[in-house]
């Protein structure tokens, strides 16, 4: 892709606005957007903004601050555990940063975007949910048969939100690619991202 800094700066905004008014489930009943903004983060703006993981990291931690300190939103998840949203959003943004530089504006783009998204989907869960039950102080006696089942009890639904957001926006991007191609043009390898 082509993208200019101006372009890349719509991009983040868009992506930033979507995590602010998902993340919280105070503005609506829009579910949390946020693997899908950090997955498409990487998509988009890993070769054209390197710092816009590090800001989005914050925003997200600001996110949970303000929700769970001054809106009353229940801060259960808020343990020792919780900062493996830093490793597990950046395997999402990894996952989009490998999309990007296998993109070559063809169909099966489809089928590397659904593989990508599944293995940087599960490893985000495995790092989030095994983090929050083995660290996060919430289970007295962790075991392991108690984690698995507890893992495929949730696993589908962290699945299937992420990737629903994710086929709305290849959706729009095949829109985008149609109205303006040399934007969104697969760009030639390169080896300096």
């Amino acid at each position: 892709m082509t993208l200019t800094n101006r372009h890349a700066l719509a991009i983040l905004a868009a992506l930033a606005a979507l995590m602010a008014l998902t993340r919280i489930h105070h503005f609506g009943p829009l579910p949390d957007a946020s693997w899908a903004v950090f997955f498409a983060g990487g998509f988009y703006l890993r070769g054209r903004a390197r710092w816009a993981l590090p800001l989005l990291l914050v925003e997200a931690v600001l996110i949970d601050y303000v929700a769970t300190q001054r809106l009353g939103v229940s801060s259960y998840c808020i343990t020792p555990s919780y900062w493996a949203i830093v490793p597990a959003y950046a395997a999402l943004w990894l996952g989009g940063d490998w999309l990007r530089r296998a993109h070559r504006g063809e169909a099966r783009d489809l089928l590397r975007l659904a593989g990508a998204a599944f293995v940087a989907i599960s490893v985000c869960f495995v790092l989030t949910n095994g983090a929050f039950y083995w660290l996060g102080g919430r289970y007295p006696d962790p075991n392991w048969a108690q984690y698995v089942e507890r893992f495929f009890a949730y696993y589908g639904d962290f699945l299937q939100v992420p990737a629903a957001y994710l086929a709305v926006g290849a959706a729009l991007h095949l829109v985008a690619a149609r109205v303006l191609p040399s934007l969104f043009a697969a760009a030639p390898a390169r080896h300096d991202d």
